[in-house]
């Protein structure tokens, strides 16, 4: 056996001393590998398509509502309150409008109804009405895939607020342009909302929240525009989120245990009843997205009040029947039949 120094190749039968390699040498070749692996990260980013807009703007949002909190001492109470009712309102405008009423018409609502939560729904300044009923239609009908906007298989991170920072899915562009849209697009005041949503998202979503404490209780502009408008709209956007992450990663299934989304109690007390998640994906035409009633729901209490007021109509409830044969054949056995007789008795 012949050895050969590492400073020797053989080429064609041929003797090649090479020069042995210097610290020049070897710091080009280590900035070289630094240079493939930075192309195959940005290229790793490029496929994900970040919409970096989004990323920095959603990250000035937080700074400015971690600041906001430093205002709250500095605040008139009525701003506090002011600013709480404003949450309020922002809620219903998700959870009893873009949700409930015209994501799955799981009841009727008489036009003042429909203009109110219209305007409610551009305080909350989720998308307008069409685009997040579209899109929470293909999160039903094709959950945890691909075609799901917010694919919670996919982390928490990804379905609480990442999902915006990426462009969507080609299956979700895809399923959604195959769903019927076509009570959206004949509600006019879905369409005008549509039409004019920057404008309204500006007057709603900031001016009035902000305004009204100077105008009516002279509070700075400085405190009521972070108060009422930057912390309750960062507030409302995350509790929103969660029912997209935490609801359909913890908590209990009693309804099907088969599907991810869970029974999450903290959900539902931030997003004013819309953490009865299991529930509600069993059972997505019930009006009142739990079998609870009026329990832990303002969501549900106000659209009965807008009933007895006579605003609306034809809410759809699942029997208590189904509920309880749906209990016993998919369901975890975390809730009792004693539930359902409650609640049948009540």
């Amino acid at each position: 056996m012949v050895s050969v120094p590492d400073a020797v190749v053989l080429q064609d039968g041929e003797t090649v001393v090479e020069e042995p390699m210097g610290p020049e040498d070897w710091s080009e070749m280590a900035m070289e590998a630094r240079c493939r692996a930075g192309d195959e990260k940005a290229d790793r980013w490029r496929s994900l398509g970040i919409v970096w807009r989004n990323v920095i703007l959603m990250a000035l949002l937080h700074i400015g509502a971690a600041y906001s909190i430093l205002v709250i001492p500095r605040a008139k109470p009525l701003t506090w309150v002011w600013s709480y009712v404003c949450f309020i309102v922002t809620a219903l405008g998700v959870t009893a409008g873009a949700h409930r009423l015209w994501s799955h018409r799981s009841y009727r609502a008489k036009l003042p109804l429909r203009v109110f939560l219209a305007a409610a729904n551009s305080m909350a300044f989720q998308n307008d009405i069409y685009e997040w009923a579209r899109d929470h239609r293909v999160h039903h009908k094709f959950s945890e895939t691909d075609a799901d906007p917010h694919n919670a298989t996919r982390g928490f991170f990804f379905a609480h607020i990442g999902w915006l920072f990426v462009r969507k899915h080609r299956d979700v562009i895809e399923k959604g342009k195959k769903l019927d849209v076509t009570d959206l697009l004949a509600d006019p005041v879905v369409q005008f909302q549509r039409r004019y949503y920057k404008t309204s998202v500006l007057i709603m979503c900031f001016l009035v929240p902000t305004v009204v404490p100077w105008y009516f209780w002279g509070e700075t502009l400085w405190n009521s525009y972070f108060l009422a408008s930057i912390l309750r709209y960062t507030v409302s956007l995350n509790v929103t989120w969660l029912v997209n992450s935490a609801a359909h990663m913890y908590g209990n299934r009693p309804y099907d245990q088969n599907i991810s989304p869970r029974e999450n109690r903290w959900v539902t007390f931030g997003a004013i009843g819309e953490g009865f998640h299991n529930f509600h994906h069993t059972f997505p035409f019930d009006y009142s997205t739990s079998e609870f009633g009026l329990r832990f729901n303002p969501t549900t209490c106000f659209i009965d009040l807008m009933c007895w007021m006579g605003l609306a109509s034809n809410r759809k409830k699942a029997s208590v029947e189904i509920i309880q044969s749906r209990k016993l054949r998919t369901g975890d056995g975390s809730y009792g039949a004693v539930n359902s007789t409650q609640h049948k008795e009540a």
